[in-house]
């Protein structure tokens, strides 16, 4: 999940089927705001964002970071950061209609520990928490997707995300991800293609990243995401968005979803 890039950047992990999981020694989970976050937490996170991304820049990054509201951090058990994403929520009107917004921002776990659900379980239970402060109000998941391991995590989480193969945007949708994108983004975004490309150079997916495995080349999701976005290589990200509500989530995402409702 990145950006899970500045985004929201991307979320660099292997997914598979959330599963619950085995082990709970191996990372440990923090949500911290931002405000309070120690500096030598955002320098070390500055350091693994850089090993996996081409371009990084620190001051591109330290000022991206300043623009959200939370991290999740992950740690090992000698306390050493392992995994971060940063958020971002807010509100805006669309449409006569006050929505809530959950923005993924740059996001990296480090690749020894991808397959883990420790972010997974805190993220979504953050995002059940998100959503229980103002249950009458929809919440949508913002993303800015770089890289074809992010996309497909949305479909881990998400029964009703887009844009997807299977499934043609709604105009109505289509009309909320091109009032969003454009309050993000600004020119930036592109509403006909669907992509953010930011004027000043950002970072990209490094050269081992960003070669797409033989056995995800012929996934029709994966497939799809390089006919959106033929130049992910070089930073271009497609803007996806999604209802984080119960009946929209998978079976355990609704669960780890519905443990921060309650």
């Amino acid at each position: 999940m990145q950006h899970f890039s500045e985004p929201p950047s991307d979320v660099s992990g292997q997914p598979g089927a959330l599963q619950p999981s085995s082990s709970n020694t191996m990372l440990t989970t923090s949500i911290i705001q931002t405000t309070g976050l120690p500096e030598n937490d955002a320098n070390t996170m500055f350091g693994l964002y850089n090993r996996y991304y081409g371009g990084a820049e620190r001051n591109i990054f330290r000022r991206d970071l300043a623009t959200k509201d939370y991290v999740i951090v992950l740690r090992d058990v000698e306390n050493i950061i392992r995994g971060f994403s940063t958020l971002a929520v807010y509100t805006e009107r669309f449409k006569d209609q006050t929505v809530r917004v959950l923005y993924s921002g740059d996001t990296i776990i480090e690749q020894m520990y991808w397959g883990q659900n420790q972010f997974s379980k805190e993220w979504l239970t953050f995002a059940g928490r998100i959503k229980a402060e103002n249950p009458e109000l929809p919440l949508f998941w913002l993303l800015i997707v770089k890289g074809h391991r992010t996309y497909r995590y949305l479909s881990l989480f998400s029964t009703e995300y887009f844009p997807r193969y299977n499934c043609a945007t709604s105009p109505e949708f289509a009309e909320l991800m091109e009032h969003l994108g454009t309050c993000r983004f600004g020119n930036a975004y592109d509403a006909k293609s669907g992509l953010v490309r930011f004027a000043q150079p950002r970072s990209f997916l490094n050269e081992q990243l960003v070669v797409i495995p033989e056995k995800d080349s012929r996934r029709p999701d994966v497939k799809y995401f390089l006919e959106r976005n033929p130049h992910y290589g070089e930073g271009d990200e497609l803007l996806c968005l999604c209802e984080l509500s119960a009946e929209k989530l998978t079976r355990m995402a609704r669960q780890w979803f519905e443990l921060g409702l309650h």
